[in-house]
């Protein structure tokens, strides 16, 4: 017990660490940490998770507001809507079966990761970065309610949904998105852990632990986050969900269908790379034609 302890404690600094360099991933982590390592119950695993990434979250926002990483208004807004949709998803999901939240839970970790490797179809024609502004307030009202009510649903904090949302859809840069995003989980994990709670008890001896340890990792990640590159940190994002996705997916599959699961997965990962590879290696081209077309020249 002491073994499973130190072990359950260990892998939930890599918890806090995921909130802190990737905003997200921190209930990707907690759930299977809680069912397959701490032996939780799918619900309880679940409400867990909530509360140690809703704090988790609340703390490593801090240094990423010193770093200038947080859009405050958008994060807040994004927050309170989902907030009301995370605590009606909270109060639904303790009354739904813990394997088909674990099954939802997965689907969306695959089609996000797909959705972070692909990246985002630039309209600019001379590839410039995203650029870091407050995003229009119906765009973030209508994207917080969705979310909110999804991750609800199935106890996620929300990062491998808001993180997509604020980069791919808000175009705000990756790092931004990161710390962004904390502002939005904390804020939605507290909403729907009240309304598990109605149904839920925790043991929250090992869940404040658990929340100790990860608070740990979360300070760590968040003085490297600033240093990563962007396309590094949403390709890392992406792989990592995919893989956990992947992983909590087979769990709960039955045995002759684990297969067929993995290879659809590994074919929709090699699609979404393909993808991802054809743009970078294509812009060149395109800059190149853009140049000619201006009447500059191609090459030096």
């Amino acid at each position: 017990m002491t073994a499973t302890l130190l072990l359950v404690l260990a892998l939930s600094v890599v918890i806090g660490l995921s909130l802190g360099v990737l905003g997200g991933g921190g209930s990707i982590l907690t759930v299977p940490i809680l069912v397959y390592v701490a032996g939780f119950e799918a619900k309880e695993a679940i409400a867990a998770s909530l509360f140690v990434v809703g704090v988790t979250s609340a703390v490593s926002v801090i240094s990423h507001a010193r770093g200038g990483r947080v859009m405050w208004r958008t994060g807040l807004i994004f927050g309170a809507a989902g907030m009301a949709g995370a605590f009606v998803g909270g109060l639904l999901g303790g009354h739904i079966p813990g394997q088909i939240l674990l099954i939802a839970f997965a689907i969306m970790m695959v089609a996000t990761s797909v959705a972070m490797l692909r990246g985002r179809k630039k309209t600019n024609d001379d590839g410039a970065a995203p650029v870091k502004h407050e995003l229009p307030l119906g765009r973030v009202l209508l994207d917080g309610a969705v979310v909110g009510l999804v991750t609800g649903l199935v106890g996620a904090g929300g990062g491998f949904l808001v993180v997509p949302a604020l980069a791919l859809l808000g175009g705000l840069p990756m790092s931004v998105a990161v710390g962004t995003s904390l502002v939005v989980i904390a804020m939605k994990s507290f909403a729907g852990l009240a309304g598990y709670l109605t149904t839920v008890q925790l043991d929250w001896g090992l869940t404040l632990s658990v929340t100790a340890a990860a608070i740990i990792g979360s300070l760590i990640g968040s003085k490297l986050a600033g240093r990563i590159p962007e396309a590094a940190l949403r390709k890392a994002f992406g792989w990592f969900v995919l893989a956990m996705g992947t992983f909590v997916l087979t769990q709960q599959a039955p045995e002759d269908l684990r297969l067929i699961i993995v290879a659809v997965v590994a074919a929709l990962a090699v699609a979404a790379a393909g993808i991802c590879w054809f743009f970078v290696s294509s812009c060149p081209l395109r800059n190149s034609r853009n140049l000619t077309r201006n009447g500059q020249p191609s090459s030096a």
